[in-house]
């Protein structure tokens, strides 16, 4: 049991760490007895945990904190013509990736990033269609076609399945 006083966002700091510590799920009771305060204020303090982006689930036998599902990510140099953009991130996302980023690393002024999280061919079409309409180049155009995307998936397989594929259709050489 914690004795001492402290504010509310100290213990909601110790929540959530008692609950990622905890072997078995936490009862608000036994987070109330720990914590010197009444159930009414763990459930106030989980409230506010979750408004604040903490992914924290209520069962029956008490909280826990959601498993982070693994990622993986991996960065591809590519290369091919404007009318070819929508196929090479259609492929990506077809085979289960998402598209994080497109950067390219130009000679005299360096590394330029712009963020894309591209997950479906809706959002395919929708960046297609954004660039069209604001009559922009795209960035892989200021390095003669030569650009990088940080890829993410849910295995190192999918990763192989696209790097396998963005080479058989001659984006990566």
């Amino acid at each position: 049991m914690v004795k001492n006083k402290m504010n509310g966002e100290e213990r909601r700091n110790k929540i959530i760490d008692y609950i990622e510590h905890s072997p078995v799920p936490v009862s608000g009771t036994a987070l109330a007895n720990h914590f010197s305060v009444s159930r009414q204020a763990v459930v106030q303090d989980i409230a506010l945990l979750r408004a604040s982006g903490n992914d924290i689930l209520s069962t029956n036998r008490g909280y826990v904190i959601a498993p982070k599902p693994k990622v993986f990510t991996r960065t591809f140099k590519v290369s091919h013509s404007d009318d070819q953009t929508a196929d090479e991130l259609s492929l990506i996302v077809d085979l289960g990736g998402k598209v994080l980023n497109v950067f390219v690393d130009h000679n005299v002024y360096g590394r330029f990033e712009a963020k894309l999280d591209i997950t479906s061919r809706r959002d395919v079409a929708r960046f297609i269609n954004d660039v069209e309409s604001g009559n922009s180049s795209l960035l892989k155009n200021v390095t003669c076609n030569e650009h990088f995307h940080t890829i993410e998936a849910p295995s190192e397989e999918i990763l192989d399945e696209i790097e396998q594929s963005l080479k058989q259709n001659g984006y990566i050489k």
